[in-house]
């Protein structure tokens, strides 16, 4: 999804035994094996070695089994240090990672079950207590929120905005995963990761759309991959 998204390079690091068939996946990733199967504090010093130095962002939850907290801290905090923009979710969205993000260029992008286990409040279903309710997080940690949902909730406090989406078919699985790639490929272009957040939630959303136009509810979530480009491509400045 971030090549499709308009990245030059995307390092994708798995488990070792996962990295031929990651390969195999596409001949566009490279793929960084991680020392150990979960992440351990010895396998992020490892991967920080492998990975460039001038990185520009990264997505880091997805399908991750994490041994220990404190690995995911050290993962954290170094690429924060080495001002890259990072994408939480999934397995990163944990609460004793809070501190670490508070004040930083980080995108968080739960939905509700993991912003319960994040934040420690389950969100209403009333739109208008919902978007109070990531208003209040995101200014009291001073991130982004990507609160996903029929209607995304996106927020860092001072700005909100929200992306209708009204799509049936995305709640197939994955469709967060593709949504992280989409958000780390922009984020890889942008600065301001609101903006980034925004632009990723739309585009995410407008494929959905449309893949679920053509397919009904028998899309899956890499049916999105194919559609992204066109989507994205009609929406850049001609020149």
């Amino acid at each position: 999804a971030a090549l499709k998204t308009g990245s030059d390079l995307v390092y994708t690091c798995v488990p070792k035994i996962n990295a031929q068939s990651t390969r195999a996946v596409s001949p566009n990733l490279i793929v960084i094996p991680l020392a150990d199967s979960k992440l351990t504090r010895g396998a992020v010093n490892k991967l920080l070695g492998q990975i460039p130095i001038d990185l520009d962002s990264a997505a880091i939850g997805m399908g991750l089994a994490i041994q220990d907290p404190e690995a995911l801290k050290l993962l954290v905090k170094s690429l924060l240090d080495r001002d890259v923009r990072l994408s939480l979710d999934a397995s990163a969205l944990v609460s004793y990672i809070l501190p670490s993000v508070s004040d930083k260029n980080v995108v968080v992008t739960p939905h509700a079950g993991e912003f319960k286990r994040l934040f420690g409040d389950t969100p209403p279903e009333s739109t208008k207590t919902r978007i109070a309710m990531v208003e209040k997080f995101a200014k009291k940690y001073s991130i982004t929120i990507l609160l996903k949902g029929s209607v995304d909730i996106i927020s860092n406090g001072t700005k909100t905005y929200l992306n209708p989406k009204n799509t049936p078919a995305m709640t197939v699985g994955g469709t967060g995963d593709i949504l992280s790639g989409v958000l780390a490929g922009i984020l890889g272009q942008k600065r301001n990761v609101l903006e980034s957040a925004v632009i990723a939630a739309y585009f995410n959303g407008l494929a959905g759309k449309t893949v679920q136009k053509n397919l009904g509810l028998h899309m899956v979530s890499t049916d999105l991959l194919d559609t992204l480009p066109g989507i994205m491509k009609s929406f850049d400045k001609i020149k």
